[in-house]
């Protein structure tokens, strides 16, 4: 019988157990609902580590790929279509940003922002050869590539994958005075998630991200914002650089530019940077392929139109508002910006996996992260009506039981 349990046995017979997933088997998606084989209903709250803002299996970004589906879906590079230049366009007015260059997963992304950081600084910067460094925070989590997992400070990540790249730095989180320190003549980029979703929800003190902005305008350095997570509405505007006044020298982004729909990824930066880049320089056979193009313009102008940057920003105060007036019974803090919420338990607890596992029972879907955290992360376009909803099963299940 094809219940949740064969096919949770198929998962750990055949496939590697790089992840500790909750034990529910997901068959349907619509809006900011979810449905298992067994047909229980489930409101997510992580939305794919924010790839579905806009919700799962919107009928807008649905038809845009299906219409691309019906003409071409990939050519490589190797030819032109007639969706990447304007994918370049609406990403150029959406953004402000003057260049792009599309990647699929959020990993090769950054991987891509290194190398164009790399390269302005041996062109623009005059840093000697392979001696360009990229001054890094700890707690960051930029993927999963060994290059990625070289400047990872969680021990799993990177224990039993060496040898290393070079020439990442490591700082505090948070601390400006730290990057004073590190910053030398070779370096030529800084590289910071404005707000850490994997470590927590961890919010740098105010005005930390504009000190970084100015550090790297007076020593002539790149500031790299990887938003991959938080950008494209998830904290209540566009980037969540916005809310210091930020604008990095390049931008990262991913997840939610696709809706859910497929890998799309890219890295945002003016043309004294990004036009650094000729041909040869890097590539990919399925960055900025005709279907991911046409699902992206999609993904972007739904966040547009209905206007999701301001109800992230609306509802993400409403929640904030009612978890923060709970009794401290199992809470320690609770910290966030728009619909990017933590909520820190108690450690003494014993970590936050096991009211997962008790949310799951009642209809919620949530994943723990840095082990004491719940994260809430809806899509976009939940409403006052669910999200009531929620806060009344969370309250259950953090004060009452």
């Amino acid at each position: 019988m094809e219940n949740s349990a064969y096919f949770i046995n198929l998962e750990d017979q055949y496939g590697a157990h790089n992840y500790h997933a909750l034990d529910v088997v997901l068959v349907k998606g619509d809006g900011v609902w979810v449905y298992d084989i067994e047909g229980n209903k489930y409101l997510d709250c992580l939305s794919a580590y924010s790839a579905v803002n806009q919700g799962h299996n919107h009928p807008k970004i649905k038809q845009a790929m299906i219409d691309q589906l019906d003409r071409i879906t990939l050519t490589s590079r190797a030819f032109r279509t007639d969706k990447l230049g304007l994918f370049y366009k609406k990403l150029a007015e959406m953004t402000g940003y003057e260049r792009s260059l599309p990647m699929n997963s959020g990993a090769e992304a950054v991987e891509t922002a290194i190398k164009v950081a790399r390269k302005w600084g041996y062109v623009s910067k005059g840093i000697p050869r392979h001696k360009a460094e990229v001054i890094v925070a700890d707690g960051n989590f930029h993927g999963r590539t060994i290059t990625v997992i070289s400047f990872t400070s969680t021990h799993q990540y990177k224990h039993d994958f060496g040898p290393f790249t070079p020439g990442f730095p490591m700082v505090e989180y948070g601390n400006i005075e730290a990057i004073k320190e590190a910053i030398n003549e070779n370096t030529a980029a800084i590289m910071l998630e404005p707000l850490q979703g994997e470590s927590g929800i961890i919010i740098p003190p105010k005005g930390y991200l504009k000190a970084v902005e100015e550090l790297c305008h007076e020593n002539n350095i790149l500031l790299i914002a990887d938003e991959i997570q938080t950008g494209l509405g998830r904290t209540g505007a566009l980037f969540a650089c916005e809310h210091d006044n930020v604008r990095p020298d390049i931008m990262v982004i991913g997840k939610a530019l696709s809706g859910g729909f497929y890998p799309v990824s890219a890295v945002l930066a003016d043309d004294p940077v990004l036009g650094l880049i000729v041909p040869g320089d890097h590539g990919s056979t399925f960055g900025g392929n005709p279907l991911g193009a046409a699902v992206a313009i999609a993904a972007l102008e739904v966040i547009e139109e209905e206007n999701l940057i301001q109800n992230a920003r609306d509802m993400g105060e409403y929640i904030m508002d009612y978890l923060q007036e709970l009794p401290q019974k199992n809470i320690l803090e609770v910290r966030g910006k728009g619909l990017l919420i933590g909520i820190e338990l108690k450690h003494e607890l014993g970590g936050a996996r096991q009211y997962a596992e008790i949310l799951k029972e009642k209809g919620i879907l949530i994943k723990e992260t840095s082990e004491h955290v719940i994260r809430i992360a809806p899509p976009l376009i939940l409403d006052k009506e669910t999200a009531d909803w929620m806060l009344s099963v969370l309250r259950e299940v953090l004060v009452t039981e």
